[in-house]
């Protein structure tokens, strides 16, 4: 075996140490929005060691919230999980979940878009989402908000979510069934296949 080699393996291995060596934390946030939230929680993931991996956050009536995902030594997990909770002393609450991705198995499906707009109403959300749950379809990100119509014409309001239909399902009948939903919810809704990503 040549050094080369030898040097080869060995990296892998460092590497493969490393991996198991590191555990994910899945947390949280909630707080009075003011500049420097963020900075609060990277600092302590830093601090501990820890890398953050992926987040979505946003600002809402007056709150900032969030939930990310960070990976960080075990021997350090607990540490920053004090650390974190010590935020609360200012103004920012962060709630550890336990991370199930390693054991839970990836449900198999087609993605979709969904989008919705319409003339704002109480249980448009409760309506469309009964038909999503009553195919088994998961909704992995929702976004909505409600805005002024246009020429005075009363409040709107429209939604945009990326849902994961299984594999058992049929598209097509999700999209017949929330068509049927919709003019007696007067919004209009259209339901679309998510582009595969280019392979490179």
């Amino acid at each position: 075996m040549t050094d080369r080699s030898h040097n080869g393996i060995a990296a892998d291995q460092t590497i493969m140490q490393r991996a198991a060596m590191l555990t994910n934390l899945v947390m949280t946030i909630i707080g009075a929005d003011r500049p420097g939230l963020v900075q609060l929680v990277s600092a302590s993931v830093a601090d501990h060691g820890g890398n953050w991996l992926e987040s979505r956050m946003c600002r809402l009536g007056g709150q900032f919230a969030g939930i990310l995902s960070v990976e960080v030594p075990e021997a350090r997990a607990n540490e920053l999980t004090e650390a974190l909770a010590r935020l609360e002393t200012q103004g920012l609450r962060v709630i550890i979940h336990a991370d199930v991705q390693a054991i839970a198995p990836t449900t198999a499906g087609a993605v979709a878009t969904l989008e919705l707009v319409g003339h704002d109403r109480p249980g448009i959300l409760r309506s469309v989402s009964g038909v999503l749950a009553a195919h088994g379809v998961n909704v992995e990100e929702l976004a909505s908000e409600r805005v002024s119509a246009p020429m005075g014409g009363g409040t709107l309001f429209q939604a945009r979510a990326t849902v994961l239909v299984p594999a058992r399902g049929n598209l097509a009948a999700v999209r017949a069934d929330l068509e049927k939903i919709a003019a007696d919810l007067m919004v209009d809704l259209t339901l679309h296949a998510k582009p595969a990503a280019p392979i490179h």
